[in-house]
């Protein structure tokens, strides 16, 4: 396996009608030799509102490549803790299992390798009383292969934001900005 140094990724999966599940995760994957192993083992203190955790999918489960999380928003209640490190947890471990196990992420040279994913979960998702538990996994692990993927395939490329940056807009800029 070559070194794989500093590779990013991101991806947006929208809850389904009704729901509070949109994941938006980000991924930094890298040499745990590299700048991306040096964030990861600086990450390993607690900072208030933005527990970092391990990525496991059960008890005694923790995936490979060692993989931190933490959330892009302040945790201020149980129940989004619970989901965080829960639900999310899970799905976030699964995806990556199963990117190892379709070759996104390669398998040889796996322990020299890190990760750190950014995770978005709407804050209503701890206090809304009929959540889709079952969509908050397909987003957030839908959302997990395609951030991954796309950081190992250096997606989108170069080339392509330049080709579609006249039609590709920020949701927030609707109707501030005319292209």
């Amino acid at each position: 396996m070559s070194e794989i140094w500093f590779r990013t990724g991101e991806a947006t999966v929208l809850a389904a009608d009704g729901q509070y599940t949109d994941a938006m995760p980000e991924v930094l994957i890298g040499s745990v030799r590299g700048p991306v192993g040096q964030a990861f083992a600086g990450m390993l203190g607690q900072v208030q509102g933005h527990t970092r955790m391990f990525v496991v999918r059960d008890l005694n489960q923790l995936v490979r490549p060692s993989t931190i999380m933490t959330t892009k928003v302040t945790i201020h209640t149980a129940e989004y803790a619970e989901l965080l490190g829960g639900v999310v947890q899970a799905a976030t471990g699964d995806a990556i299992v199963d990117c190892v196990i379709e070759g996104i992420l390669p398998k040889d040279g796996l322990d020299e390798l890190c990760m750190i994913i950014t995770i978005w979960l709407d804050e209503r998702c701890g206090s809304h009383e009929d959540l889709d538990r079952k969509d908050l996994y397909r987003t957030n692990y839908e959302a997990t292969k395609l951030a991954i993927g796309r950081a190992m395939r250096g997606e989108p490329t170069i080339d392509e934001l330049i080709a579609n940056r006249k039609t590709v807009k920020h949701y927030a800029l609707e109707g501030i900005v005319e292209y």
